[in-house]
């Protein structure tokens, strides 16, 4: 990771995620999404290697409810969401990576 993320990074990854961001925040966002990957960075860090697997972080017996399978959304509705689709079906997204 760089040091520090720079305006026009910052500026990228938001065209990639096609968000519309204005320039007056782009030096705010830049400092900040800076000291969440420093964050990030120090807990990657920390040696767990002797630390005790966990299978659920709540108590024992969670309150899950039963696995039960049921009707999904119609494609067709779903479809109808969507800003476009194709011939077969599927939905359809601009291309985002060269």
């Amino acid at each position: 990771m760089p040091a520090r993320l720079t305006r026009e990074e910052v500026a990228r990854i938001a065209d990639l995620a096609r968000l519309e961001l204005p320039d007056a925040d782009l030096d705010r966002l830049a400092r900040e999404l800076t000291d969440i990957l420093t964050f990030a960075g120090q807990i990657a860090a920390v040696d767990t290697r002797a630390a005790e697997a966990a299978v659920e972080a709540g108590p024992a017996g969670g309150r899950l409810r039963a696995d039960v399978p049921r009707l999904s959304l119609p494609r067709e509705d779903a479809l109808a969401q969507a800003p476009a689709a194709d011939a077969a079906g599927c939905f359809t997204v601009p291309r985002v990576i060269g």
